[in-house]
C-alpha cells in the first residue's frame, strides 16, 4: 500500500499480475506519476481491479499526508483516461449491499431495485425516488467495503498524533517473521470497532499511538484469512476468504507491504458456512 511501486507490488504477490495484460501493466507505470503529478498527491498506489462481464474498473487511490483524511479513489477504464469517484455514502453502501452478480463493466449501467428485490426497493428508496442506481455507485460503495472489511496494514506502519491525525511512521522497519505470522500484528485500516469495546486494563497494554486500530485476529468469522509464506519464506502473504481477490503481503524485516485486489467485487458470503 504505502512505497510500493506496480512492479514491484506485483512482482512481490504471487500471482498478482495476473489479472493484468503487460500492455495494463506498462500503461499503468506511465499513468499513475501522471496522476500523482496532476493531482499534488503525496503517493499514489495501484488499489487493483473489479472485473465486470464486458470491461474491468482499474482503482487508483491518491494519498495524502494525513493518512486518517478521506481516500480520493479515481477509476479508469483502460488505464490511461483517470475520473475522480465521489466519496461513499451510507446509501450507496446500503444499497450496493442489495445488489448480487457481476458488475457489467459500464459505469452508466443501471440496476432497478423493482425488479431484482421489491422489499429492499422500499426500503431503501423512499420519498418517491427512483428506485435506481447506477453501476457507477455500485462500484464506489464497493471500493468502500473492501477497504473497510479487509484494507489492512501491519502494526507499527503508522503513527497517530494527539491531534488525531494519522503519518506514516518512519521508524517502521518491518515486523519480525514470528510475528508477521500472526493475525495480531495486522490491522484494518478503517475507524475501529472492536477497540472502543476493549477493558480499561486491555487498553493499559496498548500504545494510543500506535495500537489505535482493530487487529484482524478477532475477525468474524474465524478463519476468513488464509496466512501463508510465499517466496522461499521471504514474504508473508495473507489472502481474505470473505473478498477474494484481496491479497496483502509484506515483507519482514523492511518496510515492504501494501495490498491489492483482483477480483469480481462479490462478496464471499457462503463463507460462514465453507468454515
Amino acid at each position: 500500500m504505502e512505497a510500493q511501486s506496480l512492479p514491484a507490488a506485483l512482482a512481490l504477490v504471487a500471482g498478482g499480475g495476473a489479472g493484468l495484460s503487460p500492455e495494463k501493466r506498462a500503461a499503468l507505470g506511465v499513468s499513475l506519476p501522471l496522476l500523482q503529478h496532476n493531482y499534488r498527491f503525496e503517493r499514489v498506489w495501484f488499489w487493483g481491479c473489479i472485473q465486470g462481464v464486458r470491461g474491468a474498473y482499474y482503482i487508483a487511490e491518491g494519498l495524502r499526508p494525513d493518512r486518517a483524511a478521506p481516500r480520493i479513489r479515481l477509476y479508469s477504464l483502460n488505464c490511461l483516461d483517470w475520473s475522480l469517484l465521489t466519496p461513499a455514502t451510507k446509501e450507496m453502501v446500503a444499497q450496493a449491499e442489495q445488489l448480487k452478480g457481476r458488475f457489467q463493466g459500464d459505469p452508466s449501467f443501471e440496476y432497478n431495485f423493482a425488479e431484482i428485490n421489491p422489499q429492499a426497493a422500499e426500503t431503501l428508496f423512499e420519498g418517491g425516488k427512483e428506485p435506481v442506481i447506477k453501476e457507477e455507485a455500485r462500484l464506489i460503495a464497493t471500493i468502500e467495503q473492501i477497504d473497510r472489511a479487509v484494507g489492512i496494514v501491519p502494526r507499527g506502519a503508522f503513527v497517530k498524533t494527539p491531534l488525531g491525525s494519522v503519518h506514516e511512521n518512519r521508524h517502521f522497519e518491518g515486523l519480525s517473521l514470528v510475528e508477521a505470522k500472526k493475525l495480531s500484528s495486522y490491522f484494518h485500516f478503517t475507524e475501529p470497532v472492536n477497540l472502543k469495546n476493549k477493558t480499561l486494563l486491555e487498553k493499559a497494554n496498548l500504545d494510543p499511538s500506535t495500537d489505535f486500530l482493530d487487529s484482524l485476529e478477532h475477525d468474524i468469522p474465524q478463519g476468513s484469512w488464509s496466512v501463508q509464506l510465499e517466496k522461499g519464506g521471504a514474504v508473508v502473504v495473507l489472502r481474505s476468504l470473505l473478498w477474494l481477490g484481496l491479497t496483502f503481503y509484506h515483507v519482514p524485516m523492511t518496510k515492504q507491504y501494501g495490498y491489492i485486489y483482483l477480483g469480481t467485487g462479490e462478496k464471499n458470503v457462503d463463507l460462514p458456512f465453507m468454515l
